[in-house]
């Protein structure tokens, strides 16, 4: 009989449940990408004042109470989804749009960030060579390669993530040997890498905003809840991939802080975009020379590329689920080519869209991206108040009080904290997208008298386009 593939955004097919607990926490590890500490450690360490490792400690805090939050709803709730599944199941459909809408925004700037990381480290290479070269064959790299098959990547994404850690444990155990030489801050263990006399909290607020763009990938793991062996280890999943995450950049950048004391080491001649673009390339070359300058930046280069491709892919399919939904015009942003059965416009849109790296730095895009993060995780820790203390009554014992409304609103405070202190160019461009967002909600709701349509379809969102076989006479 003969048979034909049929996008799984059609409807049918089941998602196999093969993912286990360490499966599930290495893929939120790689889309954590964890040497993106050393990319953001200038700028950083600028903003802080010289304290890195108090900015990662601050936002583990603030990701810990986000992921028990999210492993609680995600418990709730199992079925694949993030922030905007959440509110709109657990609050109102119109307050979930907005959150994905808001949201959104990560999506769509993520391969851009990808795109400025992998420009830095090639011009530390290629210096000679005019930056926006390398942008424009990146975008057209990645764009081709969506274009014709969107594909997991989770065992690519696994390889990459071991060769990166082995990589950065090099680098913890080299610069241990420098300190322990005398270089740097001369010692392995100093408070002052935490807290010293010029250091406000202010500033290390400031730095958590920053920081908070390395966790962002944590929250991806609920969208394989329908594909864990068993949907109750999806609490234990998120909040080992915050713990372990956080547990590496606080060792990465307790280290590179001791080497790297003063931040002016990267901004030579005082020119800031050593500092506003990746460091790693630098830090690399200061601590091992050429040769643990390439090495590190290959483990940089392929975790970034590896990302870069999810995320191209994974914003492509968002869109393509709101076209089928008609979040988006259907005609346009839920097409599917027949050739590569992938969604070709919006693969091209998202490419054309990672162009405008080219004037950008990677400070403001992260910034950004962390305004709809940290609104999405605001209102996760708020989904479980209203899912649990008020929708399902559980405030009647002390337990059920500090499970479900102080500990989500000590999180929700502590994320909205970060988002008040987030760059002010981030917080205006942010509110100017959400208003878009409101606007746009009252045109498809008409005045909010029609019920407005979901932007996922209840299933994992792992960055490919699944199909599966109808046979003929179920076309």
């Amino acid at each position: 009989m003969a048979a034909k593939t049929k996008p799984l955004a059609q409807g049918g097919g089941a998602l196999r449940r093969n993912l286990g607990l360490w499966a599930i926490v290495g893929l939120g590890l790689g889309y954590m990408t964890p040497t993106v500490v050393f990319d953001t450690f200038g700028m950083v360490a600028r903003d802080t004042q010289d304290v890195v490792p108090a900015a990662y400690l601050v936002a583990l805090v603030v990701m810990v109470f986000t992921a028990i939050s999210y492993g609680k709803i995600a418990s709730a709730i199992p079925s694949a989804g993030s922030a905007y599944t959440y509110v709109r199941e657990s609050i109102h459909p119109n307050l979930g749009f907005m959150v994905g809408w808001t949201s959104l925004i990560d999506y769509v700037l993520l391969p851009m960030v990808n795109c400025l990381i992998i420009k830095s480290y090639l011009e530390a290479m290629f210096p000679d060579v005019p930056a926006w070269i390398w942008v424009v064959l990146y975008c057209i790299l990645v764009t081709s390669i969506i274009y014709m098959t969107m594909r997991g990547t989770s065992n690519l994404n696994m390889i990459l993530l071991v060769f990166s850690i082995i990589v950065m444990i090099v680098f913890v155990v080299l610069v241990v040997a420098q300190l322990m030489r005398g270089e740097g801050a001369a010692t392995i263990l100093s408070v002052g890498a935490f807290l010293h006399d010029d250091v406000t909290m202010g500033a290390v607020l400031m730095g958590a905003t920053i920081v908070c763009f390395s966790f962002i990938g944590f929250d991806a793991v609920t969208m394989y809840a329908e594909e864990a062996k068993d949907p109750k280890i999806m609490p234990k999943a998120i909040l080992l991939t915050v713990i372990i995450g956080g547990g590496i950049f606080l060792v990465a950048s307790y280290v590179s802080q001791l080497r790297f004391p003063d931040w002016n080491e990267f901004a030579p001649g005082g020119d800031m975009q050593f500092v506003e673009d990746s460091t790693l390339p630098i830090i690399g070359q200061l601590v091992g020379g050429n040769v643990l300058m390439a090495v590190l930046t290959a483990a940089g280069f392929c975790a970034t590329l590896a990302s870069g491709l999810a995320s191209h892919a994974s914003v492509s399919r968002m869109l393509l689920v709101m076209g089928r939904n008609n979040v988006l015009p259907q005609r346009v942003f839920g097409y599917i080519n027949p050739r590569t059965h992938t969604p070709t416009f919006n693969i091209v849109l998202v490419g054309a869209i990672s162009l405008l790296a080219i004037p950008f730095t990677l400070e403001l895009i992260a910034a950004w991206i962390n305004y709809g993060a940290l609104i999405a995780f605001t209102f996760v820790n708020i989904s479980v108040i209203a899912w649990f203390a008020i929708r399902k009554g559980r405030r009647k014992t002390p337990a059920d009080i500090v499970n479900y409304i102080v500990m989500p609103a000590i999180g929700m405070l502590l994320t909205g904290l970060l988002w008040v202190n987030l760059h002010q160019d981030a917080l205006i461009g942010g509110l100017i997208w959400t208003a878009l967002g409101f606007i746009y909600l009252l045109v498809i709701t008409r005045g909010f008298r029609r019920k407005v349509v979901a932007f996922d379809e209840n299933q994992a969102v792992t960055g490919y386009n699944k199909v599966v076989k109808v046979p003929v006479d179920e076309r």
